[in-house]
């Protein structure tokens, strides 16, 4: 088959993929649905006893949908052979993106500095547990660990709980989109120097970076968050309430929300309530205010709630499950989702790009490959013919 062209923002470009689990793939993801021809060099088969951790299946959900849109070629980086292939394809790429430990890179002789001796324009990104030095750098580093090390699991969850995990993999995640966005500026000020240059993140700076406002306030006010439940740790009203059948979330903190708010539940005797005139009596005054609320809200169900609410224009939804989110008419309305067929012939439905350019879109084009399925197609695009593709097979090469 042809390149894979999901979309023509990033036609241009060419991305070699080494990364692997979540941080990574994440990132080049992006790349891929917006048209880059994404290349996903992987060991062949038994080189890399962790090659495939977390995968129990390649036509499994998780893994399809993230490495749809992308290629695959096998390459065995600890053979000179294969490093030297790879330089090889560097001399015609834009990106290169890994998510080992930094000194992998470095003994396998394919850090930034041989990259660039080879390719002067070529953006390398590398995206690490803990940095690419000082004292952790060469630490594994896992989700859930660093969630910990970064300060999430000790505002998630109730007062006197203990910590607790997020349920999502918020360090991985946010370390890709932040590494997608570097590459992204690094690839634009290309254009202006014409010269490449080395862009790197770490799980533990990404999940910092989310702690956002919690982390703010602690820097420059002195104020340790702490776990709320449900409750926003600055707002109020604002957080979980349940209703006759079932719970809702609502937002009515600031002092129009809160007018809006009390004047649609025909409470306006709370407005000159002094406990509840200011965010910050509100905020005191939590625990008697939310009782107040639910008996209200008791009395009718969340759907009555939700929307006697937002017509007032004051933001509340309910709180789905995941096949729910999915059956939602705004989630089907924004096509969350878009379907491609595995080489088995297996449909598999993915996750489709959040960030929508109105002319040239992102898409889901091709299901994630199968192991090395373009090894013999990328090789012949650099160049080398049948014979010595099957030379580096009988090597082990590729």
């Amino acid at each position: 088959m042809a390149r894979i062209r999901a979309g023509e923002a990033l036609a241009p470009f060419r991305v070699l993929d080494l990364s692997r689990v979540r941080a990574g793939p994440t990132c080049v993801r992006m790349l891929a649905d917006f048209g880059a021809d994404v290349i996903r060099v992987e060991p062949p088969p038994g080189v890399d006893a962790n090659d495939n951790m977390f995968v129990d299946s390649r036509e499994g959900g998780d893994f399809q949908n993230l490495n749809r849109n992308k290629r695959s070629l096998t390459l065995n980086l600890k053979r000179p052979e294969g490093v030297a292939l790879f330089k090889r394809l560097v001399k015609t790429a834009d990106v290169v993106v890994e998510n080992w430990r930094p000194d992998v890179k470095t003994r396998l002789g394919i850090d930034y500095e041989s990259l660039r001796a080879v390719n002067p324009r070529i953006v390398l990104a590398s995206i690490s547990g803990y940095g690419q030095d000082g004292p952790y750098a060469k630490r594994p580093g896992f989700d859930q660990v660093i969630q910990g090390m970064g300060g999430l699991m000790s505002v998630t969850g109730f007062p006197g709980q203990g910590p607790v995990r997020a349920g999502l993999a918020v360090a991985d995640s946010s370390a890709g989109l932040y590494a997608a966005l570097g590459i992204f500026a690094a690839l634009l000020e290309r254009e202006r120097s014409g010269q490449g240059q080395w862009v790197h993140t770490s799980l533990l700076h990404a999940q910092i970076a989310m702690m956002d406002f919690q982390a703010a306030r602690y820097l420059n006010d002195g104020a340790v968050p702490v776990q709320c439940g449900n409750d926003h740790p600055s707002a109020s009203p604002m957080g979980l309430y349940r209703a006759s059948d079932g719970h809702l979330n609502i937002g009515a903190a600031g002092g129009g929300n809160w007018r809006r708010f009390c004047e649609a539940l025909d409470r306006t005797r709370w407005l000159a309530d002094e406990r509840y005139a200011t965010d910050a009596a509100r905020i005191a005054n939590r625990a008697a205010l939310s009782a107040e609320i639910e008996e209200v809200f008791a009395t009718a169900t969340v759907q009555h709630w939700v929307d006697l609410l937002n017509r007032a224009g004051v933001p509340a939804g309910p709180v789905y499950t995941v096949p729910q989110v999915f059956e939602d008419p705004q989630v089907r309305h924004m096509n969350a989702t878009a379907q491609a067929v595995a080489s088995s012939g297996k449909t598999c439905t993915f996750i489709t790009q959040p960030v929508h350019l109105e002319r040239t879109p992102g898409s889901v084009q091709a299901a994630a490959p199968d192991c090395g399925e373009h090894t013999d197609e990328v090789l012949r695009e650099a160049g080398l013919d049948d014979q010595e593709i099957r030379a580096l097979r009988e090597l082990g090469v590729v």
